[in-house]
């Protein structure tokens, strides 16, 4: 596989599988400025507490962390928490709103990664998780690991 066809992760929200329960994920472009893909490149991102707004038919990453590069220029005017816009078409846009607006989701950034040259956002349409799942969540876990160690040891 040729460099600029495999994807890469630049950032990830792990925090986000922790609280939610993830019905169902779209990848969508995002709108960046020519610091901002340096700062990436250099693997300067972070998602957490990282969300999606829907306002005026379009869809907006709030919460995401951009630091800039000490290289950047100065006559550029930096802001790492600043509003970046998805790029999502019309129909995938409609149903995340709808689903939003009606059914008790909320839409969280998952991930950051690259998709030949363009940045790409994993969005999860989620469903927040009370304590007791996130227990039983561990327990499944731990039970899971449990089993693997003894059948490599069994080896």
């Amino acid at each position: 596989m040729s460099k600029d066809k495999q994807n890469t992760l630049i950032a990830q929200n792990r925090k986000a599988r922790h609280d939610y329960f993830i019905e169902d994920s779209v990848e969508a472009g995002v709108a960046l400025l020519g610091w901002e893909v340096k700062s990436l490149r250099a693997g300067k991102g972070q998602l957490v507490d990282c969300y999606v707004v829907f306002k005026d038919n379009e869809a907006f990453l709030l919460g995401s962390h951009i630091q800039p590069l000490i290289s950047a220029g100065t006559h550029v005017e930096t802001d790492p928490e600043r509003t970046r816009k998805l790029l999502l078409n019309r129909r995938e846009l409609d149903r995340l709103k709808e689903a939003c607006d009606q059914k008790g989701f909320t839409c969280v950034a998952l991930s950051l990664q690259w998709k030949a040259h363009m940045v790409k956002c994993t969005i999860g349409l989620a469903k927040g998780k009370k304590n007791h799942d996130k227990r039983d969540t561990e327990k499944a876990r731990d039970a899971q690991r449990q089993i693997q160690q003894a059948t490599k040891s069994s080896r």
